[in-house]
């Protein structure tokens, strides 16, 4: 089948979808909480309160829609008193954010996930289903290992039934071993994968292209194959 490139899955209307991550909250029912098993502004204020905290606790979140968990994030940080010690930071391809306050703890920025390139370290980086819709998903989360401070944490939904191989089938179990031996943990039954450290992650694929054409995934909308040429010379 003829695969996408960086450029071309980017115009596609299933990454551009007005479904993707727009409506869900920080907490509740339809929401970042529910979806990480954590609500992210507790995770900042505890790095906040440990011994020899860092003067700026930081969060990125790829992927973030609208950006309204970040927005109601910042919101409940500044009522904490903590605002001047956190960075809340979203990306997101689509420039289709909620109207946001011009505060300097909070950041929204449209761009592509894999040519975005941050200019600090973060404590906790997250992807809400973003994954789903990225190309290069396997390099997305090597680079963002390298993002995360030391001791910091990675969490994202990650479907590996989408990342295929050159043949079409899905790269399965050995990927899942790769990526624990990069570093990273896969919880099979959430479909989730993360990271407790920053790394310079070096996976052994090389990424050939996307197809949108995929269908609906668990999630039961429609989602992005990525493909790979696992590269010689690993066991």
């Amino acid at each position: 089948m003829p695969l996408l490139d960086d450029d071309a899955l980017a115009g596609s209307a299933v990454v551009a979808n007005n479904d993707m991550n727009r409506e869900r909250q920080l907490a509740g029912v339809n929401s970042y909480e529910r979806e990480l098993g954590f609500n992210p502004v507790d995770v900042l204020a505890a790095l906040l309160r440990v011994t020899g905290a860092p003067d700026t606790v930081a969060w990125l979140d790829l992927c973030c829609g609208t950006g309204r968990a970040l927005i109601q994030a910042a919101g409940r940080l500044r009522e904490q008193g903590v605002a001047g010690r956190v960075l809340v930071e979203g990306v997101d391809l689509v420039d289709a954010f909620d109207p946001a306050p011009d505060v300097p703890w909070l950041r929204l920025t449209a761009a592509p996930v894999l040519t975005w390139v941050p200019h600090r370290r973060y404590d906790l980086i997250t992807s809400v289903h973003g994954l789903h819709y990225v190309g290069d998903k396997l390099g997305l989360l090597a680079r963002a290992a390298g993002w995360l401070t030391d001791g910091g944490r990675l969490v994202a939904d990650l479907d590996l039934s989408a990342v295929r191989l050159a043949g079409g089938a899905p790269a399965g179990r050995r990927l899942a071993a790769d990526l624990r031996e990069a570093g990273f943990s896969y919880d099979g039954r959430r479909r989730r994968i993360g990271r407790d450290d920053r790394g310079d992650v070096s996976l052994p694929y090389e990424y050939l292209g996307a197809d949108d054409d995929a269908g609906p995934n668990y999630t039961g909308q429609a989602a992005v194959h990525s493909f790979y040429r696992r590269r010689t010379g690993r066991a």
